[in-house]
């Protein structure tokens, strides 16, 4: 089992957006929101280029930190994304990105059933500070 992934303890990495300055200096965040339910699917990363793929064909198409390169979200897996609608903040340096999903959930993660999962997917136990996991 893959403690980050499916524990229950807190081990957050507070020290991701340095990691991330260090190699993508020309991202910005997204927040992903699945537009029929309203829920918060993923926070990813973006770039002018997969900004401009993304609005070009109106998929989810983000800037992957970790291996530096475009990140067609569901093109291995499946779980595409149409891109439905695109906030930006007031200080215009992040962006929501409101999509409807063609299968089933975003994450690499999947529950017992096999089915992919959303990525917030654990909730914090405020009395005993314990990950609780809601979709097992």
């Amino acid at each position: 089992m893959n403690q980050t992934e499916e524990g229950h303890e807190i081990d957050i990495d507070f020290h991701k957006i340095g990691k991330i300055a260090d190699k993508c200096r020309d991202v910005i965040p997204v927040a992903i929101q699945n537009i029929d339910t309203g829920e918060v699917i993923l926070v990813a990363y973006t770039n002018e280029k997969a900004f401009k793929k993304a609005i070009d064909t109106r998929s989810l198409v983000l800037w992957s930190t970790s291996r530096n390169e475009l990140w067609e979200k569901g093109k291995t897996s499946g779980e595409t994304f149409t891109l439905i609608e695109v906030y930006v903040n007031c200080e215009q340096n992040s962006f929501l990105y409101k999509v409807r999903p063609k299968r089933e959930g975003i994450c690499h993660t999947k529950n017992a059933k096999g089915k992919p999962r959303n990525c917030y997917y654990r909730r914090v136990d405020f009395d005993t500070f314990k990950l609780q996991n809601m979709d097992p």
